[in-house]
């Protein structure tokens, strides 16, 4: 996929978003850590780099890319820029980083682009027709990431989802932060897609084998959670015979 083909554009799917750092890649070549996470079952890999310079970060984006099949696509973190250099599906962006409505002048209608949600206000302030997806959280505490705030818990997840819920319906969203195995549940049972994992893949002694097991949990936690849309035509015709 290119940047120049909104007909390429691939769907959104969040359910196990792995995060690739070189300061967080357990020993791992990078495109080598992507491709076992792939091929364990993540859906969506995102390059985190804050320790190389723009072309260093170019080229190991492409080969990054290279090594993931076509079907998983690669989202760079924060760097537009880097980004459309080097051929990404799509950026995410935190609060403090460029303007969803810049970032997606710039890299124009294909590319996804996502936002990190921490509060509720800025669940009610996101330009939702600009994103594709959001990342909410963190829910768990973590040390991959510097992060002074305190953890939303499940139930500050819930509240985040509710308000996209309410705006927008069934709009993309993932937890993100301190999420492994034995959580994740969880973080599905508050209502998000799907579940953004760094360390529980990373460090994991075989990646694939990791990523396959949250697949497994993340996939039977929807089926068992996935909200009940209302019955609208049996409401519709109460009240038509009312």
């Amino acid at each position: 996929m290119n940047f120049t083909d909104p007909e390429q554009k691939l769907t959104v799917d969040l359910r196990l978003y792995a995060i690739v750092d070189p300061e967080t890649a357990g020993g791992h070549a990078l495109p080598d850590l992507a491709r076992l996470v792939a091929a364990g079952g993540a859906t969506l890999v995102q390059l985190r780099d804050k320790v190389h310079d723009a072309r260093e970060m170019i080229a190991l984006a492409r080969a990054i890319k290279a090594a993931l099949p076509p079907q998983v696509p690669l989202i760079i973190n924060d760097r537009v820029d880097v980004a459309r250099e080097a051929g990404a599906d799509g950026v995410h962006l935190g609060q403090e980083d460029m303007s969803v409505a810049a970032a997606r002048e710039m890299l124009g209608p294909a590319p996804f682009i996502g936002l990190s949600i921490k509060t509720v206000e800025q669940a009610r302030a996101a330009a939702l027709g600009v994103l594709d997806y959001v990342g909410i959280g963190g829910v768990f505490a973590t040390t991959s990431k510097d992060n002074t705030s305190a953890p939303i818990g499940p139930a500050g997840l819930a509240r985040i989802v509710r308000v996209f819920r309410e705006r927008i319906g069934n709009f993309p969203t993932c937890g993100i932060a301190g999420i492994t195995a034995a959580n994740a549940e969880q973080v599905i049972a508050a209502g998000a897609g799907g579940v953004s994992v760094i360390s529980a893949l990373s460090r994991a002694p075989d990646p694939a084998a990791a990523a396959r097991e949250l697949r497994a949990i993340v996939d039977k936690a929807l089926a068992k959670y996935a909200p009940t849309p209302p019955a609208v035509g049996a409401a519709g015709h109460a009240m038509g015979n009312a």
